[in-house]
């Protein structure tokens, strides 16, 4: 098992949603904190709240983990003040969807590179000087259900999560022989901030059916602070595959066992992703869309 007390925990996308709620799961747990997030404020309001409750807060550093110069430099800053963590957790991300048509390549580009390279940076940076510790530890990576099914209008979004997830496969072997464990976290709708920041090319955002499709979503959604909970419960068992809602695991299997459901599963969300938009009008050349970014 995978303890918590008395060791030094590394997570990322910390000011606010899952992030948060992991750090303050952990916290509970006796782990001490290192905490980065690229929003400064909400990223300060956590660390306070956390000293506040007791947790001990090693540093709270703003960092954009899409830039390897910018995790570098966080990574000075910890290994000044600590040799290594024990645990890496790898929350951060933003979701992105839309049609190849309507997508723009800042749109690709950006996904990646915060989903993708920014787990990459980080352990790049934090897992040689654990690895060197001979301590042990875990890393922890939460990728998605867009990392394990192929759900209508997710490809960027999917690009980073089944990225990561084929980084986790490996490392989970590799990492192996030095006594770290690896979690690779999959939650499916979950009620967090970002909801209301996915990224939705070409699409009016506001719309009726865009806003009752978004609608549909939440009510399906498990909070992040029981998400966090399965994480941590997932860690300390040392599983590597990590669900936070039973459907997610089901669809898993479903994939695995049942194929032909599955493919079926896919292509009916596929067909009610472009009925609904089609009814609104949003599905037509001509539609009001959003400008891009």
């Amino acid at each position: 098992m995978t303890k918590f007390d008395g060791k030094c925990c590394l997570i990322t996308g910390a000011a606010g949603g899952l992030g948060r709620s992991t750090a303050e799961a952990v916290a509970a747990k006796g782990a001490a904190l290192v905490l980065t997030d690229i929003d400064d404020d909400g990223l300060q309001r956590t660390a306070a709240d956390l000293r506040a409750a007791g947790a001990e807060v090693h540093l709270a550093e703003a960092a954009d983990v899409s830039e390897h110069a910018a995790v570098v430099a966080l990574a000075a800053k910890v290994h000044a003040e600590l040799p290594s963590v024990d645990i890496v957790m790898n929350v951060a991300g933003i979701a992105t969807w839309g049609t190849v048509e309507r997508l723009t390549h800042q749109q690709w580009r950006r996904t990646i590179d915060i989903d993708l390279m920014g787990p990459i940076h980080m352990i790049e940076e934090f897992l040689p000087p654990m690895i060197a510790a001979g301590r042990g530890g875990h890393l922890v990576n939460v990728s998605s259900a867009a990392g394990l099914f192929g759900l209508p209008w997710h490809a960027p979004y999917s690009a980073g999560k089944f990225g990561l997830r084929g980084v986790s496969e490996v490392l989970r072997f590799d990492l192996r022989r030095h006594k770290i464990g690896v979690s690779l976290v999959c939650p499916g709708a979950m009620a967090t901030p970002m909801v209301d920041r996915v990224d939705i090319a070409g699409v009016d955002r506001e719309a009726a059916a865009v806003q009752k499709a978004m609608g549909l979503f939440v009510r399906h959604a498990v909070t992040p602070e029981a998400a966090a909970r399965s994480i941590v419960r997932g860690v300390e068992r040392n599983r590597y595959m990590v669900f936070t809602s039973p459907d997610i695991r089901i669809g898993y299997y479903a994939q695995r066992y049942l194929p032909l459901t599955y493919n079926l599963a896919m292509r009916g969300m596929n067909w009610g992703m472009h009925r609904v938009l089609d009814k609104a009008g949003l599905d037509q050349p001509d539609a009001l869309r959003a400008p891009h970014p």
